[in-house]
């Protein structure tokens, strides 16, 4: 199935699959995800300022660890 060019605002997706899906120039902003299995996802050019998983700030931790390995998130 091929969804392009949808509003999908305020939509629920309760016991679902959406295993091998390809999310691109998709807006997720407030979207909460609770007992999802996120094993293998790959998540690459993709804003995260404000992201938390577990309660932990993603972006800050991110980038201290870029930071001690030299390098920078855009």
């Amino acid at each position: 199935m091929n969804f392009s060019d949808q509003r999908l605002d305020g939509a629920e997706f309760r016991n679902c699959s959406l295993a091998n899906a390809i999310f691109d120039d998709v807006n997720l902003s407030g979207a909460k995800f609770t007992n999802v299995n996120l094993s293998g996802l790959s998540i690459e050019n993709a804003n995260i300022k404000g992201l938390k998983i577990f309660g932990y700030d993603v972006e800050a931790w991110l980038k201290a660890q870029l930071a001690k390995d030299g390098c920078h998130l855009d």
